[in-house]
């Protein structure tokens, strides 16, 4: 167990017997003859076998592949519809704004007429009455009573 071991050089690979290597060359079948009717296929089904010899001398089997296309592409328009909806959305919003705005304008310089036409009766009115109050000019119509000796007697006015 306690054997003595060769060092193992880490640089230099693992060297293995020859013999343990083996290669395998695909050997060709034979081409059976046809005994039954071939049936027509459409071409393009089974694509054809092919063969490619590299640098070294190995020979790849396979069938060829044909690039896969690409769908069309679908043309789009620039810009989506959602958004050109969007857009002139807000232009008439904008355009119904400036028409608000001079909408409450109107309303409040009305309002500030209104306004000012009951300050302006009552100025009018109250001037009015007041004139009719401290006015010192002769008697309106009322019955004028000039008192000197009055005498009350049982609750009865004299004279």
């Amino acid at each position: 167990m306690n054997e003595p071991t060769t060092p193992y050089d880490w640089h230099r690979p693992a060297v293995r017997d020859a013999a343990a290597v083996e290669v395998h060359h695909p050997t060709p079948l034979a081409p059976i003859p046809h005994t039954a009717p071939l049936v027509p296929m459409q071409t393009g089904t089974i694509p054809a076998v092919t063969s490619i010899v590299l640098p070294d001398g190995r020979v790849v089997t396979g069938y060829a592949m044909e690039p896969v296309k690409p769908e069309p592409v679908v043309v789009k328009p620039p810009v989506s519809r959602a958004a050109v909806n969007i857009a002139l959305g807000g232009i008439g919003f904008a355009a119904v704004c400036g028409g608000l705005v001079l909408l409450t304008t109107f309303i409040v310089a009305l309002a500030a007429l209104v306004h000012q036409l009951i300050i302006l009766a009552a100025v009018i009115f109250g001037g009015w009455v007041a004139v009719q109050v401290f006015s010192a000019s002769g008697h309106g119509g009322g019955t004028t009573v000039n008192i000197r000796k009055a005498v009350i007697k049982r609750n009865k006015f004299y004279g």
